[in-house]
């Protein structure tokens, strides 16, 4: 059958998918897509454009309008890939503050959720891809090649992120971090439009028990047995 083309990744916040994805896209020679910086990009946007949060229709109709694109990195300057607003480099400017504070409110809209959609499906039809995110074998690409389902326990995935954070120079509230995590399980699980779950087809890695370097193992031995 040969190598799958599109591979999706979903999983809970903090299981690792990201880092899983971006160490696939390299090992195969694919592009990486983490489908959140897609959402940033709109968010600035819908910033630049001085949309009102509260103006869905108007910011629906900009998130039809505009056009993303995400490719291999260009520039040796720490990042994964370039984000493109419109041909406009936006790779760095989409994790500023203001970006930050908009990109959930923003990224929740149904017409944001559903232009984002579209503009993915044509970055995978176009590339051979790893996408990750929470609803990409279910919603974004329900036909992918190889699709994966990537979890941990609540605690696992915050004493993980407790400990990144740690090394970063923070100071971070363990109790906090796990709160976090928690109540992004609860919206993500919840949420009315694309609820996180796994794909029925989808091949779940529990990483309670394995480094990142097993989960790669792991998933590789998927790919490569198809």
């Amino acid at each position: 059958m040969g190598l799958p083309k599109t591979i999706a990744i979903d999983g809970t916040a903090g299981s690792g998918k990201s880092t899983l994805g971006s160490l696939l896209a390299e090992a195969l020679g694919y592009l990486y897509l983490d489908t959140g910086v897609m959402y940033r990009a709109v968010t600035l946007a819908v910033i630049k454009a001085g949309l009102s949060l509260d103006d869905e229709s108007a910011i629906g109709e900009l998130a039809r309008k505009v056009r993303i694109d995400v490719r291999p990195p260009s520039i040796d300057d720490g990042r994964d890939v370039d984000v493109l607003l419109d041909d406009e480099d936006v790779t760095w400017e989409i994790r500023q503050d203001d970006v930050n504070a908009w990109v959930s409110p923003v990224s929740t809209q149904r017409a944001v959720r559903d232009a984002m959609t579209e503009q993915q499906r044509r970055i995978a039809q176009e590339n051979n891809v790893v996408m990750v995110g929470r609803d990409i074998g279910t919603v974004v690409i329900p036909d992918a090649d190889l699709k994966i389902y990537l979890d941990a326990s609540l605690e696992v995935r915050a004493h993980r992120r407790y400990q990144e954070m740690l090394e970063r120079g923070e100071t971070p509230d363990f109790n906090a971090v796990l709160a976090s995590l928690k109540n992004r399980d609860k919206i993500d699980s919840n949420r009315e439009i694309a609820p996180l779950k796994p794909a029925e087809d989808a091949y779940i890695i529990d990483s309670d028990n394995l480094n990142i370097c097993q989960v790669f193992e792991t998933a590789k031995a998927l790919i490569y047995r198809m």
